[in-house]
C-alpha cells in the first residue's frame, strides 16, 4: 500500500497547482519536471558527499542547480525567473542524460505567482530519494490522477487488474516482454516487479498477497511491490538481460515521455520505450516478444494513422489490429493476456468474426476472462474481457476456459470505492488450477469454481461466428441459482416498428402523444402528428439502444429520431415484468450499447403469469414510493426569504477565518497510525468525518490546538472547489484542519446555522464564483475577497426562526432520502431473488 507520507505529498503539490493549473495532466507535467529536477540535485549532492563531484549541474548550468533556485536570499519574483529559466534551458544542458533533456523538452513554467512557485517547491524539497522505489510509487500515485486520454480511445488501466493480468502470464526473467500501445508503461513496470518478487527470497507465495488480493485500499494507492521484493536470486546477467527485455511503443510522445520517466524512477536507466506507431510503422514488424500484455486503444485511426498491409486481419478498428498484431508477434511458446471491448467478443462484422476465428484455429487463445462493465469509470462504462493468449498451451486443448468476474474489489460508481466482493483472487486460482492440469495430467474439476466455464472449439465454431460471449454457451446452472424456468428473451418477444420517426427539431413541449427517445428522460417531448404514433394494443417495453435506458408504456406514442427498440412480449410474459427484469444491474452493467441483438440472446426467468402479476404488484407498489419521495428530494431547495428592512454587511464583519496550516508544518514525522485526527477537504465536501487518514499525537496537536475543530463548527473547503460547507458532527474525533480547508468563526451577532445557510444560498455561492473563477484566485487569496461578500442580517431571534424552519425541512427530505434507498433496495432484493441470485 501506498504510504501515507508520499500520498500527502502528491495530493499537497496538486493542491497547490490546483489554482492556476485546473488541467491535470499541466498538473503532472510541472510535478513530473519538478521531481526529475529536483533528484538530479540529490544524486549531484550525494556524488559530493562521497568524494566525487557533481555531474549534472556544473559549469554554466551550475546556478541552475537546486539548492541555488531554493536559496532563501532570492525574492519571490527572482525565484520564479530562475526557475523559469532552468527549466526552459535544460534540455539544452549537455551533463545531464538524453532521457532528461527529453523530459524537459518544450517544458516552461505555466504561471509567474510567486507565493505559489514557492509553496509548490516547498513541498517538492521534501521528498527524500532514499530509495528511488519510494519515488516510484510517488510517480505511480500521481499517473493514476491522469485516468483517460478518451480522444485517443485509451483509458489507464487500474492497478489491481494489471496485476491480475502479469499473474495470470507469469512473465519469466529471461523473456522478453513487450507492451505494443504502452501508455505510462503499467504493463512493464508490473512485469518487472513480479520478476523481482518471484526471484527474491522473502517472497513466500502462500502469504504474501496481490495487489489484485488487497483489501480496502483506495484504488490509487495501491502499489504493486508492497514488500520491496529486491531479485536477490537474480544474477547481474539476469538483471542486465532483464532491463534490456522489457520494451514498450507508443504513438503519443507525451506518454513515451512519462513511460521513460515511470521505468527510469523503477530502476531502469535507459529505459526501452519507443515513439512508435504500432500500426502504421513496419519498422519492428519482424520483432517478437516472448509475452505481449496491453490494453490498446479503442477507436477508428484516424487523421494521420494508416495501418498498413501486412496484418492477418484488414480492419478500421484499431482493437482488432492491435489483436492481430499481438497474436501475429508472439514467440512460438509466447503467451499474452490483451484487455478488449465487447465488440471483439460477439459482433458480427467480418473483420472480427475472422479475428476470432483466427485466434482460435491457429490456436493462439486459451481463454476469455469477463470484467465488470465499470472497471474504467469514472472514464468509460466500456464493458470489456480479458483475451487469455498461449500458444503452447492452445495445441495441448481443444477447449477454451471462460471465467466471468462480476466484482473487482470495487464499487461500479465513478468513485470507485473498496468493496468487500472481489472474484478476482477466485478466479486467479481457478486459472491456475486448470494450468496445472495440463501439467499434472489430471482433469480441471469444473464444479469446484463459480462462474468458469469450458467450451469445446468446434461448439464455438458451429454457427460459423465464433461468437466469444460466455452466455451463448453457459448452462444457466453453473450463473444463477434460479427457481424458476430459464428462456431465452428472443423466444418471448417480437419488436414494432414505428411509422416514422420524428426528429428533435419538431418536438414540442405539449401535445396529445409522448415521444419517446433513447435518452434517460422517460418523455422526450410531445406531438400531435398523428401519423407518427405507434400503434400498440397493450403495455410495451422500450429499450434504448445507445443508453440502455428501459421504459414502458402504455399508451399510444411516437418516436424520436434517436435509435430505440419497441419490445412487445408474448402471452407467456408481462410487459411490466419485463420491465422490472431489464432495470435490473444483471441487465445495466452487460454492455449492450447498440447490440440489442446481444441482448435478445439473454436468458431471463420466466416465473408462472400469476407470479408475475404478484411481483408486478409488488415492485409497483415500491416505485410509486420512489417516485414520490424522488420528487421531493430531486425539487426541494432550501430557500431564505430575504425582507428587504433587514441590514446587510459585509461577511468578515461578523465571521472570521483561520486556514489549516500548510504542508510544511505537517511533516511526515508528525504523523502516526492513531490518536488526534488531520481532517481535510473532502470531508467538507462529501460531509464524511468517519474517513480519516491522517493522526497525529496529543503533544502535536496541543502544539496546533490553534487550527483545531470541535463539534458545532463550520469548515469549509478553500482550496480548488471552493465554498463547500460542513458543519463539524457531534460524535466526531478531536483534530485539526489541513490547508484545504477554512474555519468559520462567527462572531455574536450571527447564528452559528444561519451563517452556513446563507453561505450555502445560490446567491453566496454566486458571488464567491464570481470574485474568485475570474481572477484565478482558488485557494488562499481567495479569504480576502471571501470576507467582502454581502450578507443580509436580520436579528438573532429571527435568524434561530429561519434555521429552526429549514432544519426541519431537511429532516423531510433526508427521510424521503431514506424511503428512496429502502425501497430501490426493496426491488433490487426482490428481482435478485426471482433471477436466483438470493
Amino acid at each position: 500500500m501506498l504510504d501515507v507520507d508520499t500520498r500527502r505529498r502528491i495530493d499537497t503539490a496538486r493542491d497547490i497547482l490546483v489554482g492556476k493549473l485546473p488541467d491535470p495532466k499541466s498538473q503532472v507535467e510541472q510535478i513530473t519536471i519538478a521531481l526529475i529536477y529536483k533528484f538530479m540535485d540529490d544524486m549531484d549532492r550525494e556524488a559530493v558527499e562521497l568524494g566525487g563531484k557533481a555531474k549534472f549541474f556544473t559549469g554554466e548550468y551550475q546556478r541552475y542547480a537546486w539548492t541555488k533556485i531554493f536559496d532563501p536570499s532570492l525574492s519571490g519574483y527572482e525565484l520564479v525567473n530562475v526557475y523559469g529559466e532552468a527549466v526552459q534551458k535544460m534540455n539544452q544542458n549537455p551533463n545531464i542524460p538524453q532521457l532528461f533533456r527529453d523530459i524537459f523538452k518544450n517544458a516552461f513554467l505555466p504561471y509567474r505567482d510567486p507565493e505559489t512557485l514557492k509553496s509548490f517547491l516547498k513541498i517538492i524539497n521534501d521528498f527524500e530519494y532514499d530509495l528511488s522505489e519510494k519515488l516510484g510509487d510517488a510517480f505511480e500515485y500521481l499517473l493514476s490522477v491522469l485516468g483517460s486520454q478518451g480522444e485517443a480511445g485509451q483509458f489507464r488501466t487500474p492497478r489491481h487488474i494489471i496485476d491480475f493480468m502479469v499473474a495470470i502470464v507469469d512473465p519469466k526473467k529471461n523473456e522478453s516482454i513487450l507492451d505494443p500501445a504502452c501508455g505510462t508503461a503499467g504493463f512493464l513496470i508490473s512485469s518487472y516487479k513480479h520478476i523481482l518478487k518471484h526471484n527474491s527470497e522473502n517472497f513466500d507465495p502462500e502469504r504474501d498477497p496481490s495487489a489484485f488480493e488487497l483489501h480496502g485500499v483506495r484504488l490509487e494507492e495501491i502499489t504493486i511491490n508492497t514488500k520491496r521484493y529486491s531479485g536477490d536470486k537474480l544474477t547481474s546477467d539476469d538483471k542486465e538481460r532483464l532491463v534490456k527485455n522489457i520494451i514498450g511503443y507508443d504513438i503519443s510522445p507525451d506518454m513515451v515521455r512519462l513511460s521513460q520517466v515511470n521505468m527510469y524512477l523503477h530502476g531502469f536507466s535507459n529505459p526501452r520505450i519507443f515513439e512508435y506507431d504500432t500500426l502504421t510503422s513496419e519498422e519492428k514488424w519482424n520483432e517478437y516478444a516472448d509475452v505481449i500484455m496491453a490494453n490498446p486503444p479503442f477507436m477508428s485511426p484516424k487523421g494521420g494513422i494508416r495501418p498498413h498491409k501486412r496484418f492477418s486481419i484488414q480492419s478500421s478498428r484499431s482493437e482488432v489490429l492491435f489483436v492481430d498484431y499481438i497474436a501475429e508477434h508472439l514467440t512460438p511458446q509466447g503467451r499474452a493476456a490483451v484487455i478488449v471491448p465487447e465488440g471483439i467478443i460477439f459482433q458480427t462484422q467480418t473483420t472480427h468474426r475472422n479475428l476470432r476465428k483466427m485466434l482460435i484455429e491457429k490456436d493462439y487463445l486459451v481463454g476469455v476472462i469477463s470484467l465488470p462493465a465499470g472497471v474504467f469509470n469514472p472514464y468509460s462504462g466500456v464493458k470489456t474481457s480479458v483475451l487469455w493468449m498461449d500458444r503452447t498451451l492452445a495445441k495441448k486443448t481443444d477447449k477454451l476456459l471462460f471465467v466471468k468476474i462480476e466484482n473487482d474489489g470495487f464499487d461500479l460508481g465513478a468513485q470507485r470505492r473498496p468493496i468487500k466482493q472481489n472474484d478476482l483472487p477466485n478466479a486467479f486460482r481457478a486459472i491456475q488450477e486448470y494450468k496445472k492440469s495440463f501439467d499434472n495430467g489430471k482433469d480441471f474439476d469444473l464444479d469446484k469454481w463459480q462462474d468458469v466455464l469450458i467450451v469445446q472449439k468446434s461448439k464455438i465454431a458451429e454457427n460459423d461466428d465464433y461468437n466469444l460471449a460466455v452466455e451463448r454457451y453457459k448452462p444457466t446452472q453453473i450463473f444463477t441459482k434460479q427457481k424458476w424456468p430459464m428462456v431465452k428473451l428472443d423466444e418471448v418477444i417480437d419488436t414494432i416498428t414505428p411509422p416514422i420517426k420524428i426528429l428533435k427539431t419538431h418536438f414540442g413541449e405539449s401535445g396529445k402523444y409522448p415521444i419517446i427517445d433513447q435518452s434517460k428522460n422517460n418523455i422526450a417531448g410531445w406531438t400531435n402528428d398523428e401519423d407518427a404514433v405507434v400503434k400498440i394494443a397493450g403495455p410495451v417495453v422500450i429499450f434504448g439502444d445507445h443508453t440502455c435506458s428501459i421504459k414502458y408504456s402504455e399508451v399510444p406514442f411516437a418516436q424520436g429520431a434517436d435509435g430505440i427498440k419497441i419490445i412487445r412480449t408474448d402471452h407467456r410474459l408481462l410487459p411490466k415484468f419485463l420491465y422490472f427484469c431489464l432495470r435490473t444491474k444483471r441487465i445495466e452493467s452487460a454492455g449492450y450499447k447498440r447490440h440489442f441483438s446481444k441482448l435478445k440472446e439473454t436468458i431471463i426467468p420466466l416465473p408462472p403469469l400469476q407470479v408475475q402479476e404478484q411481483i408486478v404488484t409488488e415492485l409497483s407498489g415500491y416505485q410509486k414510493i420512489i417516485d414520490g419521495a424522488r420528487q421531493v428530494v430531486d425539487n426541494y431547495k432550501p430557500h431564505i426569504h430575504i425582507d428587504p428592512s433587514w441590514s446587510t454587511v459585509e461577511l468578515g464583519e461578523v465571521a472570521d477565518f483561520k486556514r489549516g496550516p500548510f504542508g510544511g508544518s505537517l511533516k511526515r514525522e508528525i504523523f502516526v497510525d492513531s490518536g488526534y485526527c488531520v481532517y481535510e477537504q473532502s470531508h467538507a465536501i462529501d460531509n464524511d468525518f468517519a474517513n480519516v487518514r491522517y493522526f497525529i499525537t496529543s503533544q502535536k496537536f496541543e502544539e496546533m490546538k490553534q487550527f483545531g475543530v470541535k463539534p458545532g463548527e463550520l469548515i469549509m473547503s478553500c482550496s480548488g472547489t471552493m465554498g463547500r460547507i460542513a458543519i463539524v458532527p457531534e460524535n466526531v474525533k478531536p483534530g485539526i484542519i489541513n490547508q484545504a480547508l477554512l474555519k468559520l468563526m462567527p462572531s455574536e451577532r450571527i447564528n452559528n446555522l444561519y451563517l452556513k445557510h446563507i453561505m450555502e444560498s445560490d446567491t453566496f455561492q454566486s458571488a464567491l464564483h464570481n470574485l474568485t473563477y475570474g481572477s484565478a484566485i482558488k485557494n488562499v487569496a481567495s479569504v480576502s475577497v471571501l470576507r467582502q461578500i454581502k450578507i443580509p442580517l436580520p436579528d438573532l431571534q429571527i435568524q434561530k426562526r429561519i434555521v429552526e424552519q429549514l432544519e426541519e425541512e431537511h429532516q423531510l427530505v433526508n427521510a424521503n432520502k431514506r424511503l428512496l434507498e429502502t425501497f430501490e433496495q426493496k426491488i433490487r432484493d426482490c428481482i435478485a431473488s426471482v433471477w436466483g441470485d438470493k
